[in-house]
């Protein structure tokens, strides 16, 4: 504005003095005229034109203040200086952490429940979870996207998850989020109960009484009762009994409370499996067996020593299909038996035969501590190199 206004004046002034230049120069040729009628005549208009100059030479007092330092146009910002310094920047929440011992699991849910810092501040949580393949480099694992199944907008602090593989380890990472971003929790890694299962009445020998349920089965001499089907098992002076479930998948432990019993025989076996004959003959089977003060392993009616306490009451099976492996463990002292290498092609079912006295069941448990799979498989469950030994007399 000063500028424009300072390039106005200079254009005066310079028509100014265009002007007061030709006056003079018509002044000073007046004043040379030696005729006085002729001079008088002229001196009146040049006299005119001469005050009528100097009137508008006001024009060149400059009406703007060169020190001016623009008051009048300086913009007041201490309004949007007060809303700025009240203002409470929001920020990405801080990673949630998955509390590993609230959640709890059935044969096909897992309860996942975690903590948040800045819960007020989380808009919403996102879940996801893959199957834990053993991979140990995480990145990678998280990387391959594809295999993670996600549950956005959660609003509490835990979540349900339903339709899982029973007996199978996930990855399961919180992410919390708002309107600045979102971080992830460590991942924690949660598995499955086995798929629970009783005992088949249909597929019961008939000198065994089912009882608690269908989870006991104790010889019986005098039930028979029972009607004959083929799938029901007939062996003579040996008594089978088969769960209600064939597992084509997962990682499963059940236990046997083998009491006071000294003839049995548990393990699993395939559908097609032979009923009338003891499980572990047959290449369609795997059990482990009590022959009196013997323990042994058998399949395809080879059998082999195992060192047990005398004393153990309670065995225990773990059944990982998906890493073709059967092992045998005591419970009680945290000790592995043995395991099968199966290269399994076919369901298979938890299958008993007992001899004397009786065996209850306990399905549908997690597999303990000491059973770290599937990261020390190679150690719990690698198949012992010793020499079968066929024809054992104490089981015969």
């Amino acid at each position: 504005m000063k500028l424009r206004k300072l390039a106005q004046q200079v254009a005066n002034c310079r028509q100014c003095l265009e002007r007061s230049t030709v006056l003079i120069n018509q002044a000073e040729h007046i004043l040379k005229e030696n005729d006085h009628a002729r001079f008088l005549q002229t001196a009146r208009n040049v006299a005119e034109r001469v005050a009528m100059a100097t009137a508008s030479s006001q024009v060149l007092i400059p009406d703007i203040n060169f020190n001016d330092a623009f008051e009048n146009f300086a913009l007041d910002f201490s309004r949007e200086k007060k809303l700025l310094e009240g203002l409470d920047y929001l920020t990405a929440p801080n990673p949630p952490s998955v509390r590993e011992e609230l959640c709890t699991a059935s044969h096909d849910t897992i309860t996942v429940h975690w903590i948040s810092e800045d819960e007020f501040s989380v808009s919403s949580y996102e879940l996801q979870y893959t199957i834990f393949t053993g991979q140990a480099n995480f990145i990678s694992l998280y990387n391959s996207m594809d295999s993670w199944m996600i549950v956005p907008n959660i609003k509490q602090n835990h979540y349900t998850v339903h339709g899982l593989q029973s007996g199978t380890r996930y990855i399961f990472l919180v992410k919390a989020i708002n309107q600045a971003g979102s971080r992830n929790s460590e991942p924690a890694r949660l598995k499955t109960n086995s798929q629970p299962f009783k005992l088949d009445p249909k597929m019961a020998h008939k000198k065994l009484k089912l009882s608690n349920d269908g989870l006991q089965m104790e010889k019986d001499e005098s039930s028979l009762k029972k009607s004959h089907t083929p799938e029901r098992f007939s062996g003579t002076g040996c008594y089978g009994a088969a769960g209600n479930i064939f597992i084509d998948s997962g990682c499963h432990y059940w236990e046997v409370m083998v009491g006071s019993s000294t003839w049995y025989a548990i393990g699993i076996a395939y559908k097609s499996a032979p009923k009338n004959e003891w499980i572990g003959k047959n290449s369609s089977s795997w059990v482990f067996s009590r022959c009196s003060s013997n323990f042994v392993v058998r399949h395809n009616n080879k059998e082999m020593l195992v060192d047990v306490h005398p004393q153990m009451k309670r065995l225990g099976i773990l059944l990982d299909y998906d890493n073709n492996a059967l092992s045998f463990y005591d419970p009680a002292s945290s000790l592995h038996l043995h395991t099968f290498s199966v290269a399994f092609i076919l369901p298979v079912c938890p299958t008993f035969t007992l001899w004397n006295k009786s065996l209850m069941i306990l399905s549908g448990l997690p597999a303990p501590d000491f059973i770290d799979y599937p990261e020390q498989q190679e150690c719990n469950c690698r198949p012992q190199e010793s020499p079968y030994v066929s024809g054992m007399k104490a089981c015969h």
